[in-house]
């Protein structure tokens, strides 16, 4: 009985010491996870029109000076490259190191954006004689390249349009702008004022979008159904006719089970706060009401649990995703 107790003990720490192994190696790789997107009417110019998605480092190295994404990110053929938030650990953090040095090393940023997410600093502060200025870690990712979308960003291929627009700001109702009283100079009305000036350019792009032309979404957090009815209800806010959103935040559940799935992904819209989530909701491509929707798992992993800081059979990805005509 004793001897089968050991043998059973020595095989559970077996199989224990080979899972961490394997999760150490697992979380120090990148895959590759090629998607195509079928937009209806999608204009010839844009046939494989590839977008590459990097998402959610939380200050991940992968090599000496981030040589392995590097030389993967520079392995892929793309027309457009997107950073979709929480490239820090948290807004607190001056790390900017590794997500610096990953912007360094990219090759192709012809045309490359960026949306913050919970865990980046905000975009603006108040410098002296009430000034708004972006922050250090803004300027410093601008200035190696990447630009942050704040309002729209087109794309011309020949006579055909792609326009990447900020979510959150292009669902509000631009009748609704806040009006700011004359001399109003503290943060929040400086941060308002800008926020009206780029509604106006929202509002002049959806003046000038034609019917072929592609849109495309951007923002840290999914866009859960329940909130897509939310905001379809709501006067203050517009729906658009979106071709596509591109999100990230819930790192696919970061600690997932074979045959399971993610155990928790953090979203206040789902029931227990996203406990046992829907799994067609966690990762990937998915549709609801004719607007599709790409969540991508990222790279990194966050600290709210600090002893919980790593992925479980969940690999780090980028996401190459490919416009394809609806033929």
């Amino acid at each position: 009985m004793r001897k089968g107790w050991h043998k059973f003990t020595f095989g559970l720490f077996l199989l224990l010491f080979v899972l961490i192994i394997y999760t150490i190696w697992d979380n120090n790789r990148v895959k590759v996870v090629n998607q195509d997107i079928v937009i209806d009417n999608l204009p010839d110019e844009l046939e494989g029109f590839k977008v590459l998605q990097v998402t959610d480092l939380h200050e991940k190295k992968f090599g000496a000076n981030q040589e392995r994404l590097i030389e993967l990110i520079n392995s892929i053929d793309y027309d457009a490259i997107i950073f979709t938030g929480d490239m820090l650990i948290s807004e607190n953090s001056k790390n900017y190191e590794p997500f610096y040095t990953l912007l360094e090393g990219i090759n192709n940023k012809e045309h490359a954006l960026f949306v913050p997410g919970n865990t980046d600093p905000s975009s603006y502060e108040v410098f002296q004689e009430n000034k708004l200025s972006k922050v250090e870690f803004m300027e410093g990712m601008e200035k190696r390249g990447v630009k942050l979308l704040e309002s729209e960003y087109t794309v011309e291929k020949r006579d055909a349009s792609l326009y990447f627009v900020d979510f959150e700001l292009s669902i509000l109702n631009q009748k609704k702008k806040v009006v700011i009283p004359e001399g109003a100079n503290s943060k929040e009305w400086l941060l308002m004022k800008h926020r009206n000036q780029l509604l106006d350019d929202l509002s002049n792009l959806y003046r000038a979008i034609k019917p072929d032309d592609v849109l495309i979404a951007l923002n840290h957090y999914p866009i859960v159904d329940s909130r897509i009815d939310q905001i379809r209800d709501d006067p203050n806010q517009v729906f658009r006719e979106f071709d596509l959103i591109l999100a990230g935040h819930y790192h696919g559940g970061q600690i997932r089970l074979p045959f399971v799935g993610a155990l928790f992904v953090p979203e206040p819209y789902y029931k227990r706060s996203g406990l046992f989530p829907p799994q067609d909701r966690v990762k990937g491509l998915w549709e609801y009401k004719q607007t599709k929707q790409y969540v991508s798992t990222g790279l990194g992993s966050s600290q709210t649990i600090s002893f919980l800081k790593f992925r479980l059979f969940n690999t780090p990805e980028i996401n190459v995703l490919s416009l394809k005509r609806n033929r």
